[in-house]
């Protein structure tokens, strides 16, 4: 007897990320470990020291990972014999939205807590461009939405431990746009946590595709 084409199809197991959040944290602050209740599966508080990020565009966050593969050639195979990854950097674009104490400090290289940060909202901002640029590592936690059939919440999660500023695109001053703050940050392996990105995936409409 054949195997149906159907066999392994579940449009319950498509996802999307209907809203994402970022939050970024000065690499001082402690790092994330245990982003959801064990018991339940439902989001943790977000820790003390991380500042949310605000609205960004409707491209939403893009990761993307920079691959390199060394091949070895030999006259008897028209395929390699042997490849080997030479790189892979992960890195996460988005463009903020919001002139907020976070959004500037990723983008100006401020801390965004202590000396030097950028005091509340509504009272007055000031900051010099660098005559040598600082840019200091950051902590960065990406969120992704989306709902089960049932309406139960499932979360995607990224944790960049040790992320640093690698591009930056313009800022324009527009009347035809609001004024966005476009930042690309690479991923670098924290020594302590172990990683360069950790991931979950949890939330209680998750667990309930459980069989």
């Amino acid at each position: 007897m054949s195997t149906p084409l159907e066999t392994g199809l579940h449009t319950e197991y498509i996802r999307k990320q209907l809203v994402q959040a970022v939050f970024a944290a000065d690499y001082a602050t402690a790092a994330v470990t245990a982003p959801f209740t064990p018991a339940t599966g439902v989001l943790a508080a977000i820790p003390a020291g991380y500042v949310p990020v605000g609205y960004t565009t409707d491209d939403g966050l893009t990761f993307t990972s920079d691959l390199s593969i060394s091949d070895v050639t030999s006259s008897q195979s028209v395929e390699p014999t042997r490849s080997d990854v030479e790189s892979d950097v992960l890195s996460a674009q988005f463009a903020p939205q919001e002139t907020n104490a976070a959004t500037v400090a990723l983008f100006e290289g401020l801390p965004l807590a202590g000396t030097g940060a950028l005091p509340a909202l509504g009272e007055a901002w000031q900051w010099d461009r660098a005559s040598i640029p600082a840019n200091p590592f950051r902590r960065l936690l990406f969120i992704g939405l989306d709902y089960g059939d049932d309406g139960g919440e499932i979360y995607v999660v990224k944790f960049f431990p040790r992320a640093r500023l690698t591009s930056k695109d313009d800022e324009q001053w527009a009347r035809s746009t609001e004024t966005q703050r476009p930042v690309t940050f690479n991923a670098y392996r924290d020594s302590v946590v172990g990683t360069s990105c950790r991931n979950w995936v949890d939330g209680p409409g998750w667990r309930s595709l459980a069989a």
